[in-house]
């Protein structure tokens, strides 16, 4: 083995999954991509507050996780400022600090756009803009004291404007402009922002395979890998990838992790 190649390895054991002892927290974190995420950062060693509105899912996202590392859940309706404010301050005075933050929940009405209304609008950009701004806003100073980093999520619902999709496709988007803006702002403090675009086979979307199977045929076909992704490993192992050295040298972009549907230019 040529020095270089001994060198370049040795520098990729130390970059890789390095988020052992790291605080994180990932809103919608009981469930779905957010509950994928939150195995693969837990089985890696980081500390992570799992933050959801569902009593029984954090519950259950409880009883799986704590036997596998360090976790706190904390119910929490995000489409709040002074709530947004007391998750931050949840996970730096349970872990002591905080790394990462992940702005995962959000909910929306699918409806067409001449039926959409302001509060179907509302409601897309309350659980899903407004406590990405929120929480971003109150997570600063203490990811400038760590160096640390956000992960935004972004769709392609919104990026390629799916039909039907306006409400949700709007917040999406919203939040990639503000990530882009956020990311140059904060690259001064060490601060990245990065914005993942997931396409993932959560229960709910196993629940529509079962109602609309040639639906679902139809939308795997369409994916030039062939599968959905994976919360955990497909999903969580890029959320990992960002929260970790090994994309030091990255802000302000959008990652497909979508099995090649969608190709950004």
């Amino acid at each position: 083995m040529h020095k270089i190649d001994i060198q370049l390895e040795a520098y990729m054991m130390t970059v890789q999954w390095d988020v052992q002892d790291k605080s994180v927290i990932i809103t919608g974190g009981a469930g779905g991509i957010g509950f994928g995420m939150a195995t693969a950062f837990v089985k890696a060693g980081a500390k992570v507050l799992i933050v959801d509105i569902n009593d029984e899912a954090l519950a259950t996202a409880a009883e799986k996780l704590a036997p596998l590392g360090t976790i706190k859940t904390l119910k929490a309706d995000i489409a709040s400022v002074a709530t947004d404010q007391a998750i931050v301050k949840t996970a730096v005075e349970t872990f002591g600090q905080l790394d990462v933050l992940i702005n995962n929940a959000h909910a929306s009405k699918q409806k067409p756009f001449t039926s959409l209304t302001d509060d179907d609008l509302a409601l897309s950009f309350n659980t899903g803009f407004y406590p990405t701004w929120h929480l971003m806003q109150a997570a600063y100073p203490y990811l400038k004291a760590t160096t640390g980093c956000v992960i935004n999520f972004a769709s392609g619902a919104g990026i390629n404007g799916q039909p039907t999709q306006a409400a949700y496709a709007a917040a999406k988007e919203a939040i990639r402009g503000l990530s882009r803006v956020v990311a140059n702002e904060w690259a001064a403090d060490g601060i990245r922002v990065n914005i993942i675009s997931p396409i993932a086979e959560t229960e709910g979307v196993k629940q529509w395979r079962e109602a609309a199977p040639e639906q679902y045929t139809q939308l795997v076909n369409s994916i030039p890998l062939h599968r959905l992704g994976d919360p955990e490993t497909d999903i969580g192992a890029v959320a990992l990838f960002l929260a970790s050295s090994a994309s030091g040298y990255m802000t302000g972009q959008t990652l497909m992790v979508d099995g090649g549907d969608i190709k950004l230019r």
